[in-house]
């Protein structure tokens, strides 16, 4: 069968915890279709940082135009490597740089695109595709073609490998494209916790009703081990930064206890947090979408819970 071409992102010299996700289910994958593993990774760094993951040959994109990111440079560069490989399957994560590249390698290659994956399955010799549409109201099932077809994956839908490998490491001169510079670069706004890493999340909603409630989440955070994060029309109103927001348009979270407060449930929302082992909701509609996903839930108001269960917590 056809080998399995993953495309990593790499920061700060490292291979990101989403392309170590990609590598996972790659991995399970290609010993299914007894195919191989193919990374792609692009910069100076790329050689460095593909030696150890688990792959069983590697591509390190180098030269001056990939340094820094630019899209057309980088889809280019890939699609020398499609050619050169011919992959069964390109796994590109649905982040900034991957929802750039799976739509122009899938174009360029004249192959299917099924954008928005949180799930892969192996029947018989082919690849069966779970994707999110119509903002995660809908899961569809797409079989992908057995000669060639480019997905995107939702970051957090498939546990990272920390597996260590040996793979073979080949070097390819990046595509060059003439005219194209890089301008300048945002960089997302700093936070002070990783919502993504955190076991236990304290998440609060529009029912907390005024920025001074915040405490109490905090509080509550403190005394049972977690962070505090959010949904959006508390971001919206600026009462905490859009790094501790989870949802569509936020973070994708899986911790292994999630307590959502005063959270109506918004589809949006669900897509960033429905994944968690646990959820508990508090929200004093008990119609509420929220508790359609979640284990427990109480119609109590989070301004009374809240307080009560830090007492408890504190044995106070």
């Amino acid at each position: 069968m056809g080998s399995i071409l993953v495309v990593t992102e790499i920061l700060g010299g490292n291979i990101s915890d989403t392309s170590r996700e990609l590598l996972s289910k790659a991995r399970e994958l290609s010993q299914a279709l007894s195919g191989e593993v193919v990374a792609v990774g692009f910069g100076s760094q790329a050689a460095q940082a593909l030696a150890h993951i688990d792959a069983d040959r590697a591509i390190a994109v180098t030269g001056q135009a990939v340094e820094q990111y630019l899209p057309l440079v980088y889809e280019r560069s890939l699609l020398q490597a499609l050619e050169q490989e011919s992959p069964q399957l390109t796994m590109v994560a649905n982040t900034t740089m991957g929802l750039d590249l799976g739509a122009g390698v899938a174009a360029g290659r004249g192959v299917p695109l099924v954008a928005y994956c949180n799930a892969l399955t192996v029947d018989g010799d082919e690849i069966v595709a779970q994707s999110q549409v119509f903002a995660g109201k809908l899961l569809a099932e797409v079989v992908l073609p057995r000669e060639e077809a480019v997905v995107t994956i939702l970051p957090g839908s498939f546990p990272a490998s920390m597996v260590e490998g040996h793979p073979t490491i080949t070097a390819m001169e990046a595509a060059s494209v003439p005219g194209m510079a890089l301008i300048q670069i945002l960089a997302p706004e700093k936070s002070d916790v990783d919502i993504t890493r955190a076991d236990i999340l304290v998440s609060v909603g529009r029912g907390i009703q005024d920025p001074e409630n915040l405490t109490l989440a905090d509080e509550l955070a403190e005394a049972i081990g977690g962070v505090v994060s959010c949904s959006r029309p508390v971001v919206d109103a600026g009462w905490l930064p859009k790094a501790r927001q989870v949802g569509k348009s936020g973070q994708t979270v899986k911790p292994k206890l999630y307590l959502a407060l005063g959270i109506s449930g918004a589809p949006e929302h669900l897509q960033g947090m429905k994944d968690a082992d646990l959820i508990i909701a508090a929200n004093t509609d008990e119609s509420a979408s929220i508790m359609d996903v979640a284990h427990y839930g109480t119609t109590v108001d989070i301004l009374d819970l809240m307080p009560a269960l830090t007492e408890r917590l504190r044995g106070e």
